[in-house]
């Protein structure tokens, strides 16, 4: 064994200048290339001849098949025909990837344009809601500009009025209460003094203790006066004669009614006060009597004055409708351009992703020119070709071994199959064991 592994390094410099060399390729075609059937004959004779001389050793021909497959790229690098012919598809390819480049970069560009238009229509909406706001806050002090028939300050001017209402209306619910009990149910105490008798503290519950009927008629009659008051006011929103004839005749009737209690009460107090020698009680005495004027004017004319208050109010309650219907209509519309803020967003969100998958797409495009390019600029090793000359060298080592090799038939068929590990082994390591037919090797220039 200890000789057979000399011979494989064992140098012949004589027999190495008077021989051929191994892969000397002697056959060739119309255009000066070696054929295949005669590049294989030499691959053959070249694995017969280095047997012979490593006497089959298998780690002598994992050497050989590596010296092999290093002349084999040396062949491959000089037929440019062939290598030109290889890198074709990959040329094609990368040109390929090239125009996919340019179009997704045009496709970029339009998506970041696309991104600079929804910017400005974002800012150009943020502008339009903060000019809303604006008009909000100025709309009650300068109503004339945004074409609203409204007079400022009408919220201040409700308010007072608002507050001036209140006590007028306490006022005659308080005043129709005791005059109504005064009038229709109550007794007169001659050791009372008048006023107490008109203006009785404790009318509303002494008109309950009367019956339910009498505690409601006392209870129910201001709102009768305030309705007319509420009459009085819609009918002097539309102006024309006949709304007129209304209000006059509902003015007439509170006044009646206000003299109607003023008589009541006038008469109560001449019955309880007259003598022997006074006559009857009418309206011509009524007429002579102040507290009859008195309780008609502390009845009607704070009516009207309540009447006049209300009105005043609502108009006023109508010109801050106005104003705030038009605030409302600007919020919505605020609300509405808020609307078309998030869509903006949202738009621009799904073309900033689609842009981040358009990058992706053009550094993997650029990636794969790239490793294009180390292919075009390389050596490209068919290694499937390299597997059949391969097969033809080893098969040459071992008709060597077969039929020259002077040893046992198990020790042969031992070194056979050694030699075919080491085949396969060399195989496995250039890559020509691949499923892929299209498997091949790159060596960089």
């Amino acid at each position: 064994m200890t000789s057979n592994i000399k011979n494989i390094f064992r140098l012949k410099p004589v027999a190495v200048e008077k021989e051929e060399s191994p892969l000397k390729i002697v056959e060739t075609n119309n255009n000066g290339e070696v054929t295949e059937e005669s590049r294989k004959r030499t691959y053959h004779e070249s694995g017969y001849r280095d047997s012979s001389r490593n006497n089959g050793n298998h780690t002598a021909l994992s050497i050989c098949l590596d010296a092999i497959y290093s002349k084999f790229q040396n062949e491959e690098k000089e037929l440019a025909d062939k290598q030109n012919k290889l890198k074709e598809p990959y040329i094609n390819e990368q040109k390929n990837k090239e125009t996919e480049i340019k179009g997704l970069t045009v496709s970029l560009d339009n998506k970041e344009e696309q991104i600079k238009e929804i910017q400005q229509n974002i800012e150009t909406v943020q502008n339009k809601i903060e000019t809303l706001k604006f008009e909000i806050n100025d709309i009650p002090k300068n109503p004339e500009l945004y074409q609203i028939n409204a007079s400022k300050g009408a919220s201040t001017k409700f308010w007072i009025g608002l507050l001036l209402l209140i006590p007028i209306s306490l006022y005659l619910f308080t005043f129709y209460i005791s005059t109504s009990f005064s009038a229709f149910f109550k007794t007169f105490d001659p050791n009372v003094s008048i006023m107490q008798s008109v203006l009785d503290a404790q009318a509303f519950n002494k008109a309950w203790d009367e019956g339910p009927l009498e505690g409601a008629f006392v209870t129910l009659i201001p709102f009768v006066f305030l309705g007319l008051g509420y009459l009085i006011h819609m009918f002097g929103e539309n102006k024309n004669w006949l709304n007129y004839v209304k209000m006059f005749l509902l003015f007439v009737v509170t006044f009646v009614f206000d003299a109607i209690l003023a008589y009541e009460i006038e008469s109560k107090i001449y019955e309880l006060n007259k003598t022997f020698d006074s006559p009857p009680f009418d309206l011509s005495i009524a007429f002579t009597k102040n507290q009859f004027w008195g309780i008609i004017f502390a009845g009607f004319v704070v009516y009207i004055i309540w009447g006049l208050v209300f009105d005043f109010i609502m108009k006023e309650h109508k010109e801050k409708d106005k104003i705030k219907h038009e605030q409302i209509k600007k919020q919505k519309d605020i609300l509405v351009h808020q609307d078309r803020i998030t869509g903006f967003e949202k738009q621009m969100e799904d073309i900033k992703n689609g842009i981040a998958s358009i990058k992706e797409l053009i550094i993997k495009a650029r990636g794969r020119i790239e490793e294009l390019q180390n292919i075009i600029d390389g050596v490209i090793i068919p290694t499937k070709e390299y597997k059949s000359y391969a097969s033809e060298y080893v098969q040459g080592w071992i008709t060597f071994v077969n039929e020259k090799l002077a040893v046992s038939h198990p020790v042969k068929q031992e070194m056979i199959e050694e030699c075919k590990n080491q085949y396969n082994y060399n195989l496995n390591k250039v890559g020509a064991n691949s499923d892929s037919q299209n498997s091949v090797y790159v060596s960089v220039l």
